[in-house]
């Protein structure tokens, strides 16, 4: 190991220490790992992500891969030697890293943890910062899932977006990752966005289908608070998205992607049968353990959360001095847990079983069948198609007592 473990680490809380201890002989548990390098800023983005001029010479992809790799054998050592099933490399722009920091990164995960065979390995990408190259190198080191952020088919949505790539670029690396032999390809758009209209929609959905993929996550565009994109609609330079305009770009989607054989089996997220599903989500999604590494980074294990420093020099700096890179945690109570049961739970396709509701809450899925937001299946309450259009006001109604 590069640096001290997790059991040397100073300012680790012993309430989190204890409750990560007892987990440690629980089944395999799931890895994010957060890059936080971007070539440029999109004005909707609020995510933990730095261009280079922000950085100066206060961090490095270098900086970061040697911090990463000391927080990998410290989660490690706490973890018990729990296998990891899912590894998913988001940001910011992973595919920065170029085919071998990414082959770097996955061998450094391999030497702090044992991947299970079937291991699912993703790693997101900027179509702009991809090749056939890049794909094949990092297919040979052994990522098995590609997520290109894609956006939009159309050059003004890209622009108001500030997306750098052309409008063909997303769909001719999905067809590279397959050609690399990427089994599992996944395309993100956003919709929603001011100026799109719906012939620029459906060129988009044109766009992914007729691409290699078996995933495709499509998101509402969201005005952030404190992003670029949320100072121009507050100065009117852009129109704030109109709900009813997202219900109906949701169901256009939905209607041309279940047509082509891409079912939902999360609100925002379709798949081509069970072996397309996104498994590292998914885990997310059913409130499973999951370590999250790098500046920012949040992490779910026993019940409680935390959150890693944002800034990727003094994340790399905690590490090197023998501290917790985390921020701060908080343990979730039960009715914490119960209500982000009922909330991810019910945005899936396989839905949220009867036993875990109480009397009260049971009556008010029920009063939900009846008003035809949800179905009852096999013991399980399941969005309908107009209840996905208003999940988070099924999931408060539900949880109302």
């Amino acid at each position: 190991m590069t640096g001290p473990t997790a059991l040397q680490w100073r300012n680790l809380p012993a309430p989190l220490q204890q409750r990560i201890g007892s987990a440690a002989c629980r089944g395999p548990v799931g890895l994010y790992v957060h890059v936080p390098f971007c070539a440029t800023r999109c004005g909707y983005c609020d995510f933990n992500t730095y261009t280079a001029g922000e950085l100066g010479s206060s961090s490095s992809p270098q900086s970061w891969l040697e911090a990463v790799r000391q927080e990998l054998d410290g989660a490690a050592s706490l973890l018990g030697g729990r296998p990891v099933s899912t590894v998913f490399v988001g940001g910011g722009t992973p595919s920065l890293l170029g085919g071998d920091g990414l082959a770097a990164l996955l061998d450094a995960v391999g030497t702090s943890f044992d991947l299970l065979p079937n291991a699912e390995v993703t790693t997101e990408s900027n179509p702009e910062s991809t090749s056939p190259q890049f794909f094949a190198r990092i297919r040979e080191a052994g990522y098995t899932r590609v997520s290109l952020g894609m956006q939009s088919a159309s050059a003004h949505v890209l622009a108001v977006l500030e997306r750098t790539h052309t409008p063909g670029r997303a769909a001719a690396a999905a067809r590279e990752a397959a050609e690399a032999g990427f089994d599992h390809v996944n395309l993100d758009v956003i919709y929603g966005t001011p100026g799109e209209s719906d012939a620029d929609l459906d060129a988009t959905l044109d766009a992914v289908l007729a691409a290699p993929v078996d995933h495709v996550s499509a998101y509402a565009l969201i005005v952030e608070d404190g992003t670029a994109f949320a100072r121009k609609v507050r100065r009117g330079e852009l129109a704030e998205p109109d709900d009813d305009v997202l219900a109906a770009r949701y169901e256009r989607i939905d209607e041309r992607l279940s047509a082509a054989g891409l079912q939902w089996y999360e609100v925002s997220n379709w798949a081509r049968g069970d072996d397309g599903a996104c498994r590292h989500n998914e885990a997310y999604w059913r409130s499973d353990d999951w370590w999250g590494i790098g500046p920012g980074a949040h992490s779910h294990v026993a019940g409680a959360r935390w959150w890693n420093r944002k800034h990727p020099a003094r994340y790399a700096a905690e590490l090197a001095e023998g501290n917790w890179p985390g921020q701060d945690w908080e343990g979730l109570t039960e009715q914490d847990r119960h209500a982000e049961t009922v909330m991810l739970r019910l945005r899936m396709r396989t839905g949220l079983s009867e036993v875990e509701l109480n009397d009260g809450e049971r009556s008010r899925a029920q009063q939900a069948v009846r008003s035809g937001l949800l179905d009852a299946v096999g013991g399980s309450f399941v969005l309908t198609d107009r209840g996905r259009l208003l999940a988070d006001g099924v999931v408060r109604d539900i949880l109302s007592g």
